[in-house]
């Protein structure tokens, strides 16, 4: 299997590229606008051949390169169904598959961070989004976010995967790569909780500063941006 986790330092963003060897198809999640000839330049060394781009939400902190990755490449562009994305041709539902050549993942509904965010789960693994950080989760008071769906998504979804499940999240701040979902339950501070109205105590209290990109990330991702544009 070809799996890269690619780094955007100014968003802190993690992008992954995934296929089942050289020669076959692909998927990218969370592509960054500005990495979008790294993504290509790859992908054309492996000779493989792109065929969806995945969002797992509306990003607030970066412009997504998935209209431009669309139409480089007339691959699919894939998002939940409750994303307002414009660029967006196949939305999933939760626990639909997504399926390429060799690769399989189940999309998992997980509101909480944003009302339209998406997990996906691929044998040991599972692409977070914002939902579930290395030691932290997904901040919930833009986007219509909600602690008290967030609290569900984790416990009630993304926390009941096998112990062992490998946690690889949209961003991370302090250079971690990955996690498990068991390390996560042990160790992240804010699944230390014993109920939705405690976990929502802490998240309704974070009082952080809005995503310094926020103003123009948010539309340019619904509306779909390149390069061009």
């Amino acid at each position: 299997m070809i799996f890269k986790q690619l780094f955007d330092e100014k968003s802190s963003t993690y992008t992954y590229i995934v296929a089942s060897g050289k020669g076959r198809e692909a998927l990218i999640i969370d592509p960054v606008i500005e990495h979008t000839y790294i993504y290509t330049d790859l992908l054309n060394d492996l000779d493989l051949r792109l065929v969806k781009v995945i969002d797992t939400h509306i990003h607030a902190d970066h412009i997504s390169a998935m209209a431009e990755l669309k139409e480089r490449t007339n691959c699919q562009t894939v998002m939940g169904e409750h994303s307002k994305s414009e660029v967006v041709n196949l939305k999933v539902k939760d626990n639909d598959k997504i399926i390429i050549d060799g690769i399989n993942l189940e999309a998992l509904y997980t509101p909480g961070h944003t009302d339209d965010s998406y997990c996906f789960l691929m044998n040991d693994r599972i692409f977070t989004g914002d939902t579930l950080l290395i030691n932290g989760t997904g901040r919930t008071d833009f986007q219509n976010g909600s602690a008290s769906e967030a609290y569900d998504s984790l416990f009630n979804k993304v926390l009941k995967l096998p112990e062992e499940t490998l946690v690889y999240p949209a961003h991370d701040y302090k250079g971690n790569q990955f996690s498990t979902i068991g390390s996560e339950k042990k160790n992240n501070p804010r699944l230390q909780v014993n109920s939705a109205a405690e976990y929502a105590e802490i998240m309704d209290n974070l009082n952080l500063a809005n995503p310094k990109m926020m103003d123009v990330a948010i539309p340019a991702n619904l509306k779909g941006q390149t390069l061009k544009t």
